[in-house]
């Protein structure tokens, strides 16, 4: 999961957690895409990534794109607070899977991982 308010990675993280999920967080697109690619280069490439969109630096859509070309194919879902139907469409262009919108209910984010990974709890 890649998100820049400590105080959301904290909720999202110990909601995944509770739900049997294994986390690494990070506060940034640069180190979302430093660990998801050596993860992957090390053959235990993540089964999904959590991606914020709006975080400084690398921003969630820039860290998308760049995962892309360097070849990542499992699914990422953006995190953002715009909700309009464009802003989906932005995402999903720079290669988003889906799609949340902040605040997120609990559930609709357990759906989610269910519906992108399926039942691969620890």
């Amino acid at each position: 999961m890649a998100e820049d308010a400590p105080d959301i990675q904290r909720l999202l993280r110990l909601v995944l957690t509770r739900a049997g999920f294994e986390v690494d967080a990070v506060g940034d697109g640069r180190q979302a895409c430093r660990l998801a690619l050596d993860s992957a280069a090390q053959g235990r490439p993540y089964d999904l990534i959590l991606m914020d969109m709006q975080m400084p630096g690398l921003t969630g859509l820039e860290a998308t794109a760049q995962l892309r070309q360097q070849g990542r194919k499992g699914p990422i879902v953006a995190l953002t607070g715009l909700a309009r139907p464009e802003d989906r469409q932005c995402c999903l262009d720079a290669g988003c899977n889906d799609h949340l919108s902040k605040p997120i209910p609990h559930q609709a984010l357990l759906a989610m991982v269910s519906l992108h990974v399926g039942d691969r709890r620890q």
